[in-house]
């Protein structure tokens, strides 16, 4: 990947965090440390890699996206507007009652949506009956799911693994955001869903272990996952959770706390910071 397409990356996953707290911050709730750790992940899918059409959202032949940790729905409804697929103003009805943008995904009411989600640890199963459904209607788009690490520990993932495996669905790819912390602390001590790579492998899957915040470590990431070798991939993202904001980064409080007004001053500082330095 040229240097200028990963600035330009850069700069996009830098303005999505901005605009994902201020959403947050007008709504005074919201989940910051998920939302911030996928967002070179969003930002590389949805302006480099991912086939989708702002103009015609239920473009057939599109291929799916499914936030399954679908409380981080910030960060993707950014990357949304962004691309174009309702106007970035109507962020700041997130989690409004007047507002259609909700503290989960509804695909009913936002453009761009695949899936609502609710309870964790179903995003994989519906995307492996999207992908399931793509080889039956002989269709070649693609299936991308968005676990949670800590959503591993939710047995169904593990069913549709094995289903997955079992049907030979290499159009199916499942993110994990593996940024070691959830709600209630550390990954490891509350249920160890390590390891991870093994696992996947035991159910017949591509594994593909990447920086999940380098944009070449994750392009070639998704051009490996994309050559169709008869067998889903799982891409394990090493991440940070609170990713970009030195006060939010690694700190559980940050799952689903509010920032203090210092706080909120010190995230966008950097922010605006990061945005400057990349735009020069």
């Amino acid at each position: 990947m040229e240097a200028e397409k990963i600035r330009e990356l850069k700069l996009q996953a830098a303005k999505t965090r901005k605009v994902t707290l201020e959403a947050i911050r007008t709504a005074n709730s919201g989940h910051i440390g998920g939302s911030f750790s996928i967002v070179e992940w969003l930002t590389i899918l949805y302006f480099d890699k991912m086939n989708v059409n702002e103009r015609n959202p239920h473009m057939e032949n599109r291929d799916r996206f499914i936030l399954s940790k679908g409380h981080c729905c910030p960060a993707v409804y950014a990357t949304l507007a962004y691309r174009g697929f309702f106007p970035l103003e109507d962020m700041r009805g997130f989690r409004k009652l007047k507002g259609y943008l909700s503290g989960h995904m509804e695909m009913n009411h936002i453009p761009g949506v695949d899936m609502s989600t609710g309870s964790l640890g179903q995003g994989l199963s519906v995307g492996a009956g999207m992908a399931l459904a793509a080889k039956c209607d002989q269709k070649d788009y693609r299936v991308f799911v968005v676990v949670g690490d800590g959503e591993t520990q939710e047995g169904q993932n593990w069913e549709a693994a094995m289903a997955a495996g079992n049907y030979a669905l290499d159009n199916l790819i499942c993110i994990v955001d593996n940024n070691k912390l959830q709600l209630d602390g550390n990954c490891e001590e509350i249920m160890s869903p390590y390891p991870l790579d093994q696992k996947f492998k035991a159910f017949n899957w591509n594994v593909i272990l990447c920086d999940g915040h380098s944009m070449q470590s994750l392009s070639d990431a998704i051009d490996q996952a994309s050559e169709r070798n008869g067998h889903p991939t799982a891409i394990i993202m090493d991440t940070v959770k609170g990713k970009g904001v030195s006060v939010f980064e690694n700190q559980i409080r940050f799952h689903g706390g509010r920032p203090t007004e210092e706080e909120y001053k010190i995230a966008f500082q950097e922010l605006d910071r990061a945005i400057t330095d990349l735009e020069g």
